[in-house]
């Protein structure tokens, strides 16, 4: 049995070595770890194999295959082979790997989308496990898996980044769950970091940058001035000293308007400037406090490497995604809800697991058709929380869904002839001229 194990991200690359360490890999007679870079602009970003201490974290495996290298120019998540080439594909790859006849076994993560669902596809009769993709393991399966996919998923292998959490990935198959406890990957971290060298201060801010703008989230303007709130953030602190780490995937030139904008303000800003994780940093630099808006790191940082943390624009995020099944909004509900909100994660809990119950109740509005059984429980969260919670949940969809509280529900326009409906529209477009000529025609056409 080999096992194939798949990571795009060096994230991904410390959480593998990670669990390598800890048993929660399957079992195989050679682990051979598939670097698959997930970077949006490979030509600019440093290759998997290069980033620092690869060689340490690499030898938890007994090989190492480049599948981004043998798909070049392609992305790996450009590569969606038809079904016709599914065969030609497995013969390639299993004489480029020298995987010969052999039974497989493939560690992927998230299978949704490609290059792992492709390669989940080309090898069809592999065992499927599923690793961690950070906070977003928590959220819903993004879309149906068609049929063969789902028969072949055995199980999933998450980092415990929220202690006490459970993932909603793949619910609805009931998977097996191993879970990689946290001193597991603190214990990665510190590896990596006593091989680090930073030329940075400790003891002020590190503020970590997110490609909000990249990915259509927001445009360079408001990601700009959310930036700016975090500095403002750091200067209420009275922190002289501000460490900039930029997104891996974000535009080289997002730091340089806010390095200008710290000077004003008196702030020592210095840039971050490595292919180190956050974490690393983290752990070798010692900041006073992580600041940023939904990044995975806030989690690390606290729960893991015992560092505190801030949150910046969670809740003007929460309103602003779209649609609002956008995979980003579990991540952006966990941070706003912990460290915005101050619930307590679900192993500090009494009780009352609110974080545990607000999740539950955002899923099912994320994923209704495929969690029909959470509906109860979202019916009972949002009749008992929503006033407190309002900011997790968009009237539209609570609407849409005929979930309590019916008093937050956006009035229907349906029930009128659909001329009234398009005259409203028309009053939008042309303005307040037309107005009063518009609205006459509309309560005729009302009767």
């Amino acid at each position: 049995m080999i096992a194939l194990i798949e990571a795009s991200s060096y994230f991904q690359l410390a959480s593998l070595a990670a669990m390598a360490d800890a048993g929660l890999l399957p079992e195989a007679d050679e682990r051979i770890l598939v670097l698959a870079n997930g970077s949006q602009v490979p030509e600019l970003t440093t290759p998997l194999d290069e980033v620092p201490g690869f060689e340490q974290l690499a030898a938890r495996f007994d090989r190492v295959v480049d599948f981004a290298a043998l798909t070049a120019p392609r992305r790996p998540a450009q590569f969606n082979p038809r079904e016709d080439e599914l065969l030609i594909f497995e013969r390639l790859l299993r004489s480029a790997w020298d995987l010969g006849h052999e039974p497989l076994t493939l560690v992927l993560e998230s299978i949704q989308v490609n290059p792992a669902r492709a390669l989940a596809r080309i090898f069809f009769d592999s065992q499927l496990w599923i690793h961690s993709d950070g906070l977003m393991s928590y959220g819903p399966t993004r879309n149906r898996l068609p049929m063969p996919l789902r028969q072949r998923v055995i199980g999933t292998i998450h980092v415990d980044l929220v202690p006490g959490l459970q993932p909603h990935l793949l619910a609805e198959l009931e998977p097996r769950r191993e879970v990689l406890e946290a001193g597991g990957l603190a214990g990665i971290f510190g590896e990596l970091a006593q091989d680090a060298e930073f030329d940075l201060p400790s003891g002020g801010a590190l503020v970590l940058g997110q490609y909000l703008g990249s990915l259509g989230l927001m445009d360079v303007e408001e990601e700009f001035e959310l930036h700016l709130e975090m500095l403002n953030e750091v200067a209420r602190r009275e922190l002289s000293t501000v460490l900039f780490k930029a997104h891996p995937s974000a535009s080289a030139t997002s730091a340089a308007r806010l390095a200008a904008a710290a000077k004003d303000m008196g702030l020592d800003f210095r840039l971050v400037n490595t292919d180190h994780l956050a974490e690393t940093v983290i752990s070798a630099v010692n900041p006073a406090v992580v600041i940023s808006c939904f990044s995975t790191g806030l989690a690390t940082a606290k729960y893991i490497l015992g560092t505190e943390v801030h949150a910046v624009g969670t809740g003007r995020m929460l309103q602003a995604l779209a649609p609002y099944e956008n995979s980003n909004r579990i991540p952006l509900s966990i941070i706003h809800a912990l460290f915005v909100q101050d619930l307590p994660v679900p192993a500090h809990a009494s009780d009352d697991d609110r974080l545990t119950e607000l999740l539950i109740a955002v899923a099912y509005c994320m994923q209704a058709a495929q969690l029909p059984h959470l509906r109860e429980q979202a019916e009972c969260f949002l009749t008992a929380h929503y006033p407190e919670f309002s900011a997790h949940f968009k009237r539209r969809r609570i609407t849409k869904l005929d979930l309590p509280p019916h008093w937050a529900h956006i009035s229907s326009r349906r029930s009128l002839p659909s001329k009234v409906r398009g005259a409203s529209r028309r009053v939008l477009r042309h303005g307040s001229k037309q107005f009063e000529t518009l609205s006459k025609s509309l309560s005729r056409l009302a009767k």
